[in-house]
C-alpha cells in the first residue's frame, strides 16, 4: 500500500482493506469543519464497494454525504470547493486491480500536515448519524462556458479507456461545438490500458483524422494524438499554458519534471514561472502560495486551471486544446515543444532503499553537475538538457525523468544515470 499526498492507493482484498478504508475515512472526518463531504468512483471493478465503505464511514461521524456516483476526479474536485470536503475512490493511472482514495479539502488535495492526521487513529465524539444525498454536478455546462464555442465543427476522437471519461468528455466536446467519435468506452473491451502517459494508444492513432484524446480511468490524465502521432504528456500541459496565456494568464507553476520549453515558452510571452515538488497536490499548494494563475504537471500530462477545477483536468483541458485547433499559434506550438524530447523510466529497488540510494547518488554527482534538490536530484546538463532522479509517490519504483533537445545526450545521459543507481543501491544494500 503507498500512502502520500496523492491518496492512498494499494491491491483492494491484498494490501488495502475494508479496515483500512474505514479508518482511513474516520480520521479524514476529523478534518471535515463543514461536515459536508463530495464523494464519488471510477470505473474499477472495486470501486463500488469501497465507495460504500466510504459513505458508512463519513456517515457514522456525522459527515452528510453527497454521493456523485461514478464520475471523473476534476467533478469530485470542483463540486468538493463548495461543499467543503470529498473523496475520489479511485487509483488513477495504477493497474486495474488497485484501488485508492483521494482526499480533499477545500477544494484541493490534501497536504503533508493533513495527510499526518489521515494516516494517525483520531478519536471523534460521534453526536449524530449523517445522512447520504445523490447529487448531479454542473461541471459541463460551467466548463464550456469558459472554454467558449469551437468553429467549424472539427471532428474528434475520445479514447475512453473504459474510464469515467464517458459520461463527461464526449457531451462537452459536443457542447462547445466538435463533431465526436468516442472509442474503448467500456472497461472489460478497453484495448488502452489505465494510463495513456505509457500506453502506445495505437487504436486512438488509427482512428484519429484531426486529433484525438485519450484518458485514464479517473479522467485528470489526457493525452493527445495529432499527425498519426501519440504526442509526449508535457505537450497536454504545454498547450493548457498556452490558451491560458491567451486567456490573459501571466502566473505560472510547473513541477519540477515538466519541460523546460514550457517555462521557455511562458518567460517568451511576458510571464512568471515557478517551479514545485512532482504531484498536483504540491503543484496546487505553490500556486496559491504564490497566488499563480495556472499551472501543472508534464509527466501525467495535467493541466490545472484552480479558479475552476483545483486539480489537473484532463477534461476541461481537451476542449480548451480543441478551441485552439484553428489557430495558427496551435501548430506553431507543438512545433515547439517537440523540439524537446523527453524520457521518463522506472528503475526497480526495493522501497526500503529508497532515501539511501538517493543520498549515495547524490555523493557521486554533486562534483560533476549543478544540482538542484526540490525533490530528489536534479541535474542541470545544459539550458536545454536536465535529469532528475526521485522517489515515486505512487510506485515502488525510482523514477528517472530526462529532457533534452539532442536526442544523445538524453540517450548517453539515461544509460549514465541508470548505471549509478544500480551502482549506488549495490553499494548500500
Amino acid at each position: 500500500m503507498k500512502i502520500s499526498i496523492s491518496g492512498v492507493r494499494g491491491i483492494y482484498g491484498k494490501d488495502l482493506s475494508s479496515k483500512n478504508i474505514l479508518e482511513f475515512c474516520n480520521n479524514f472526518s476529523t478534518l471535515i469543519k463543514s461536515r459536508k463531504c463530495v464523494i464519488a468512483r471510477d470505473t474499477r471493478p472495486t470501486g463500488k464497494i469501497i465507495l460504500d465503505n466510504v459513505c458508512a464511514a463519513l456517515m457514522q461521524n456525522g459527515i452528510d454525504v453527497y454521493n456523485l456516483g461514478m464520475v471523473p476526479t476534476p467533478i469530485v474536485f470542483r463540486e468538493a470547493k463548495k461543499y467543503g470536503a470529498g473523496i475520489m475512490v479511485t487509483s488513477s493511472h495504477n493497474p486495474i486491480e488497485w484501488n485508492g482514495l483521494k482526499f480533499i479539502l477545500e477544494g484541493r488535495g490534501i497536504n503533508e500536515d493533513e495527510l499526518a492526521i489521515v494516516k494517525t487513529k483520531q478519536v471523534i465524539k460521534k453526536e449524530k448519524f449523517g445522512k447520504e444525498t445523490l447529487i448531479e454536478s454542473d461541471y459541463i455546462t460551467e466548463a464550456a462556458k469558459i472554454i467558449g464555442s469551437v468553429k467549424n465543427n472539427p471532428e474528434v476522437v475520445v479514447d475512453i479507456g473504459g474510464g469515467a471519461a464517458r459520461n463527461v468528455v464526449p457531451e462537452l466536446l459536443n457542447k462547445i461545438g466538435c463533431t465526436v467519435k468516442t472509442i474503448n468506452n467500456n472497461l472489460d473491451s478497453s484495448t488502452s490500458g489505465p494510463d495513456p502517459t505509457t500506453d502506445t494508444l495505437s487504436d486512438l492513432i488509427k482512428n484519429t483524422k484531426k486529433i484525438g484524446f485519450a484518458f485514464d480511468l479517473d479522467s485528470d490524465r489526457m493525452v493527445i494524438v495529432n499527425d498519426k502521432k501519440k504526442r509526449s504528456p508535457d505537450l497536454t500541459l504545454g498547450l493548457g499554458i498556452v490558451k491560458s496565456i491567451q486567456l490573459g494568464y501571466k502566473k505560472f507553476v510547473l513541477s519540477t519534471d515538466s519541460s523546460i520549453g514550457i517555462e521557455k515558452y511562458i518567460v517568451a510571452h511576458g510571464g512568471e514561472v515557478w517551479r514545485s515538488k512532482v504531484g498536483e497536490a504540491n503543484v496546487m499548494q505553490q500556486i496559491l502560495a504564490n497566488n499563480a494563475d495556472a499551472g501543472g504537471e508534464g509527466s501525467s500530462g495535467g493541466f490545472i486551471l484552480p479558479e475552476f477545477t483545483m486539480c489537473r483536468d484532463g477534461i476541461l483541458t481537451s476542449g480548451l486544446v480543441a478551441s485552439m485547433l484553428e489557430q495558427k499559434e496551435f501548430q506553431n506550438a507543438i512545433s515547439m515543444f517537440e523540439k524537446y524530447f523527453q524520457s521518463r523510466t522506472k528503475i526497480p529497488i526495493p522501497v526500503q532503499y529508497h532515501d539511501k540510494t538517493i543520498e549515495r547518488l547524490n555523493e557521486k554527482l554533486c562534483d560533476h553537475y549543478e544540482l538542484d534538490l526540490l525533490d530528489g536530484i536534479k541535474i542541470k546538463i545544459n539550458s536545454d538538457s536536465w535529469a532528475l532522479i526521485r522517489r515515486s509517490n505512487t510506485e515502488d519504483i525510482i523514477r528517472l525523468s530526462l529532457e533534452s533537445t539532442d536526442i544523445g545526450i538524453l540517450k548517453d545521459k539515461q544509460t549514465e544515470i541508470t548505471s549509478l543507481v544500480n551502482e549506488s543501491y549495490e553499494e548500500i544494500k
